[in-house]
């Protein structure tokens, strides 16, 4: 009967996340991107920091795709392996910021007391100061590098799923089924696991998918003002800082634009992803 149920309500967030014509052609760029970012980078003629003497600020031919950069390097395979780094910060610091952030709010909500106002409090602090300033302090201290800037981005990013859970578990602890468990002798852990999480899995889920737009935009921010990945390595943000110059921004747009455009796009299918979970995880929503 449980099997059957859980059957049920998956068919009907299928049947919901596909009422949103967005959220599937969000769903299949994001494929899209992750396989190109993922299977292309073997096949490339060029490495991301190979430089051809007679690509220098080529336009796009037959041999370079989209051109060659300032210094000879290919502008498509600065693209791909880029897209490769702005995905791996994004997946990664937020996933460092839900193994943080998750425990510690559950933590909060389920003992309160001193450990609530410890965490709480705590996490008020990060949130009080601006996350860019902040962020460039750390960097500057530990040196800009893929590593450094995500798990900067996913140490700072703890609060907001920190905060998420806490209200969602204070609401859910007070249910008849966790007093139910707790009389008949279940752990915490297992009350947590068995009956909290699964319940307070939706809101998270929403969450992460906008927190990983928020952190491609935060590491592209970081490497267009040259504190995040520093070159030879491509990023879709230091892409962009390459291209600054009056002269390429008028003469060679192939060195901007396709960032630009891929960067774009990306935060645009995450965020249409994360609005139609949000809708398909609704129960008012209706199903035709």
């Amino acid at each position: 009967m449980n099997y059957n149920r859980k059957r049920t309500m998956f068919i009907n967030f299928i049947k919901r996340y596909c009422k949103n014509k967005l959220a599937i052609a969000g769903f299949i760029v994001l494929v899209l991107i992750s396989l190109f970012v993922i299977i292309l980078p073997p096949l490339l003629t060029y490495s991301e920091a190979e430089i051809d003497p007679l690509a220098f600020g080529s336009p796009p031919s037959g041999t370079h795709l989209l051109g060659g950069d300032d210094v000879g390097r290919d502008v498509f395979s600065r693209l791909v392996y880029g897209g490769r780094v702005s995905l791996f910060v994004g997946l990664i610091s937020t996933f460092v910021s839900v193994l943080i952030g998750i425990p510690l709010g559950i933590l909060a909500a389920y003992y309160r007391g001193i450990l609530e106002n410890i965490i709480m409090r705590l996490s008020d602090i990060f949130m009080s100061f601006p996350s860019i300033i902040l962020i460039l302090f750390l960097v500057s201290i530990f040196g800009p590098s893929i590593i450094t800037v995500t798990v900067v981005i996913g140490v700072l990013g703890w609060p907001l799923f920190a905060r998420l859970i806490f209200g969602t578990v204070l609401s859910i602890r007070e249910k008849d089924y966790i007093e139910g468990a707790v009389a008949i002798g279940e752990t915490v852990s297992s009350i947590i696991l068995k009956y909290i999480l699964p319940n307070a899995i939706a809101p998270i889920l929403i969450q992460i998918t906008f927190r990983i737009a928020a952190a491609i935009v935060l590491e592209s921010s970081l490497s267009f003002l040259g504190m995040g990945v520093q070159p030879p390595a491509a990023s879709w943000g230091n892409m962009l800082y390459n291209a600054q110059s009056i002269t390429i921004l008028t003469e060679k747009p192939w060195m901007w634009l396709p960032p630009g455009i891929a960067l774009i796009v990306t935060i645009l299918s995450i965020n249409f992803v994360g609005n139609g979970l949000r809708d398909a995880l609704d129960p008012k929503t209706k199903i035709s």
